[in-house]
């Protein structure tokens, strides 16, 4: 078992009172495996997702990586935990605007003590496997959208993680791009091995995943293999 989250709760101040996102989510994944996460907007499907990578802590319940409790993890551990085996991509791209496309994919593999020469040889080989090399050394506002979202996707990958969360990737994406995106995400899963929970209202994406989660009232209510 890669991933597993047990009875996840989360609420968030609201006015006077509280909001309660997540009521007791439940959440298997295995390795090698693309899951989908639906929801309406507001389910809580980007709550969960956050939660599932360490980027937030539950208010209940637990988180399993790899069989190990990350709930106990320090800060510091919570970190290595997400720059090593979680790669994020996020529908804004977040992509730093004053770091070239290559140096932008970089990034995580500094951070990891990767040496500068290595950090971006993998940069390269990835910008080439998601046929984008010729635009590495592009800033980010000289980017189309399609390219950001594949130099996110190649920054994600850069440290071989063992899951990617990505959260409505393709949400500002034209058709073209989205559908090829779309193709990306599966092709990724199934050549190198990696698991993928994708948060998404596009329908297109949800038939692709090989586990479909629904989110509903705070709860996992669907599972289709």
């Amino acid at each position: 078992m890669l991933l597993e989250a047990i009875n996840i709760k989360k609420r968030f101040i609201s006015g006077e009172g509280y909001l309660e996102v997540l009521k007791g989510a439940d959440l298997t994944l295995e390795k090698g495996v693309l899951a989908v996460l639906s929801g309406q907007s507001g389910s809580g499907k980007s709550t969960l997702l956050y939660i599932l990578g360490g980027l937030i802590s539950p208010d209940e319940g637990r988180i399993e990586f790899k069989g190990l409790d990350i709930n106990r993890f320090s800060q510091l551990e919570y970190e290595r935990l997400r720059n090593k085996n979680v790669g994020f991509v996020f529908q804004m791209h977040h992509l730093m605007p004053d770091f070239t496309a290559l140096e932008n994919i970089m990034m995580p593999a500094l951070i990891a003590g990767i040496g500068r020469h290595e950090a971006a040889g993998r940069a390269g080989e990835l910008l080439s496997a998601l046929s984008i090399y010729n635009r590495k050394d592009h800033y980010p506002n000289q980017l189309s959208g399609g390219e950001q979202q594949r130099t996110a996707v190649a920054r994600a990958l850069i440290n071989s993680p063992d899951l990617i969360l990505a959260d409505e990737p393709t949400g500002n994406l034209d058709k073209e791009n989205a559908d090829s995106l779309i193709k990306l995400f599966a092709e990724l899963v199934d050549t190198t091995g990696v698991s993928a929970i994708i948060a998404t209202h596009n329908p297109e994406l949800v038939e692709i995943g090989q586990i479909k989660f629904r989110l509903a009232e705070g709860r996992i209510v669907g599972k289709q293999v």
